[in-house]
């Protein structure tokens, strides 16, 4: 079902049109016709979420970043949400043994910090790359917490969880892979997919976002949030894919894997960032970073200079 529903979609909105490198959309009968015409429409409002397992953002979250900006700057609205909640839970997808938990405490504090170098990037893209003869969308970064926490667990399972089916939620990737391990998959690590299809229709609701940005291994969350959404609802809602930001073999960058390179000042600085993008391998600059962090024709590599901005103060 996943290969069937994803498909390269041409990136466009009612300013202009650009393509983001091997963006994947969903669902694919909808995505060819109706999504560009959608963002030609009129401005619309785009969101991605980041859970706060750590104080700081790492370079493999550039990418979906930089995709948010480029929306902004195509006149659409973006949204930044934070785990507040999710964090708590743990999202399997690409992981494989379940992560230590987090106190309440912990992720408060992550929070903050997150929140901090999300509101500095999307500042200082507006200071420093931005043509002021275009008006930008509006950026806000919200946290997922805030709509759950007043919640009821009974109320909440018995409002939403009748829309979720077990045969397509055990068919998840991120589900499969984790059955299949030694460790297996805990209850809570189960339900995230819950609680992030909630996430896209809470928003879609609240803000009347109609699209989700996300790395591609959250194909199943994002195709979560649209089944779910078409269920309660019946309305049309659209997932967004970039590719994940790994090394030269191959691997994944990031906080599982532990070779992240963060985006905070107090854990990595601008010289060790810069360091870290001049010693890829040729091969990957010219087959990879270029095409993936490149904001426009004109600056130098949006990644490289949006996260150096990010770690000064």
């Amino acid at each position: 079902m996943a290969a069937s529903m994803a498909r390269s979609c041409r990136f466009v909105s009612r300013n202009h049109s650009s393509f983001l490198p091997r963006r994947e959309s969903f669902p694919e009968s909808a995505a060819q016709d109706q999504l560009p015409s959608l963002l030609q429409s009129g401005a619309q409002t785009v969101y991605c979420g980041f859970d706060p397992t750590a104080d700081s953002l790492h370079v493999g979250n550039l990418l979906a970043i930089i995709g948010l900006l480029h929306f902004r700057k195509a006149g659409h609205h973006v949204l930044a949400v934070l785990g507040g909640a999710t964090a708590q839970i743990g999202d399997p997808s690409g992981k494989t043994s379940e992560r230590e938990r987090l106190s309440a405490d912990v992720v408060e504090a992550n929070t903050r910090s997150i929140r901090d170098s999300v509101q500095r990037i999307f500042t200082n893209h507006e200071l420093y790359f931005h043509d002021s003869s275009r008006k930008l969308g509006t950026v806000t970064v919200l946290n997922n917490l805030s709509w759950y926490k007043d919640r009821n667990a009974v109320g909440f399972l018995s409002e939403v969880g009748r829309y979720f089916r077990m045969g397509t939620m055990l068919s998840r990737h991120s589900v499969q892979s984790r059955l299949r391990s030694a460790d297996g998959m805990s209850l809570t690590e189960f339900t995230y997919q819950v609680f992030q299809a909630y996430d896209f229709y809470h928003l879609n609701q609240t803000y009347g976002c109609k699209i989700q940005l996300g790395g591609t291994d959250q194909l199943g969350n994002l195709m979560s949030g649209h089944e779910f959404i078409h269920k309660v609802s019946g309305e049309e809602v659209f997932g967004l894919t970039v590719p994940l930001v790994t090394s030269s073999v191959g691997d994944k960058l990031g906080k599982t894997a532990g070779n992240a390179m963060w985006l905070n000042r107090d854990r990595t600085s601008p010289f060790d960032l810069y360091q870290f993008f001049l010693r890829q391998p040729d091969a990957s600059v010219e087959g990879r970073f270029l095409d993936f962090f490149m904001y426009n024709s004109v600056f130098p590599t949006a990644g490289a200079a949006c996260a150096e901005e990010a770690c000064c103060k």
